[in-house]
């Protein structure tokens, strides 16, 4: 697959998810209206990219100011959102004014929080440049810090104004956070497009090498799941919730790991968590629980996690944002591509299903 993907995000919101690569500076075109200043939220190992980004804004006369954030989950704080505002504030920017990002998913939901809570909301731009921001955090307009309690427990629903995933800064990502990302991708496989899975299945080390015409589709296949999704559930109302599958058991490993394991190796334990559980539930057949363990083993994900820690993970799970009073809900498939709740399961039955993940 040659020359640049647009997948088009639409609804009330709509905006473009530009995919290929060595477009970073596409960033600059996607601002809307008469902007002045931008402030650039970067992860440390991207700051030549966002460097890159800043020439070709400063070349059409807009004023640069840089906000570099700590790795991973740790960019995900107040005291890293109260340094962006007072960066905007010291610099005066104003509501034409906006915020673009450039790294994975932290700092994506860092930076598109800054932007939607400065003057209550200024655009933001994505650039992603892990595989698990162009997969996930990226698209979509979620936003959101994590707190002592739970991950993402603070946020707000902000669409950017636009999206680039840059495939080329794929490169120099280490091999165990392209598998990361590639989960999310499996991720929508399972939910709504199976030819996702059929693409890893068929060649595993060609769907992590991010040189490959096969990576790029499935990123493309993976971001048009997500744009349906949310120009369809902006709020996460009703279907968005679809793209938490695995998400509720991955949220609560993170946050009693105290978020040292990759958000993608605990979505791949949590969606065999799910797939386990709709089994015993009498709604998933288990050669599909099977192929779930086969698809992540291939791409080298882990498919268990210790035992011995029940207690502290359905206290977490209590805290997910799907839960409903004390009722635990969780997004589970009747078969690959169809997806459904499995709403206030018996406490039996998922500890039944930590046993059945647990080493």
């Amino acid at each position: 697959m040659t020359g640049e993907v647009v997948v088009p995000v639409r609804g009330p919101n709509a905006y473009d998810v530009i995919i290929d690569r060595d477009v970073a500076g596409h960033a600059a075109d996607l601002l809307r209206g008469a902007v002045e200043r931008v402030l650039i939220v970067h992860a440390a190992a991207v700051a030549e990219t966002a460097r890159e980004i800043a020439s070709t804004l400063e070349a059409r006369g807009i004023r640069v100011w840089f906000q570099e954030t700590p790795d991973a989950e740790a960019a995900k704080t107040v005291d890293v959102a109260a340094a962006g505002w007072a960066l905007m504030g010291q610099a005066e920017f104003t509501r034409s004014d906006a915020v673009i990002t450039v790294g994975g998913g932290a700092t994506t939901d860092i930076g598109g929080f800054i932007a939607a809570t400065w003057l209550r909301g200024v655009q933001v731009v994505h650039v992603a440049t892990t595989l698990l921001g162009m997969v996930d955090a990226a698209v979509g307009g979620k936003t959101g810090i994590n707190t002592a309690e739970g991950k993402n427990l603070v946020g707000s629903f902000h669409p950017p104004a636009g999206v680039v995933c840059d495939l080329a800064t794929l490169q120099t990502l280490p091999i165990d956070d392209l598998r990361a990302g590639l989960a999310e991708a499996i991720k929508c496989g399972f939910i709504a497009d199976p030819v996702i899975l059929d693409l890893v299945e068929e060649d595993p080390s060609d769907a992590l090498d991010p040189n490959s015409d096969r990576l790029k589709e499935i990123v493309r296949r993976a971001v048009a799941v997500k744009a349906k999704v949310v120009s369809q559930d902006l709020k996460e109302s009703g279907l968005r919730e679809i793209l938490n599958y695995g998400h509720t058991f991955a949220h609560a490993i993170e946050l009693i790991e105290n978020y040292q394991w990759r958000h993608g190796d605990a979505v791949a334990v949590g969606c065999i968590y799910a797939a386990e559980l709709a089994q015993r539930a009498d709604i998933l057949s288990e050669a599909e629980v099977a192929r779930h363990r086969e698809l992540f083993t291939l791409v080298g994900l882990p498919t268990q996690y210790v035992a011995g820690r029940w207690d502290e993970l359905l206290t977490a799970m209590r805290r997910d944002k799907k839960t409903r009073g004390t009722m635990l809900r969780f997004v589970v498939l009747n078969e690959i591509g169809e997806p459904t709740r499995l709403e206030g399961p018996s406490e039996e039955l998922l500890r039944a299903t930590y046993d059945a993940v647990s080493a």
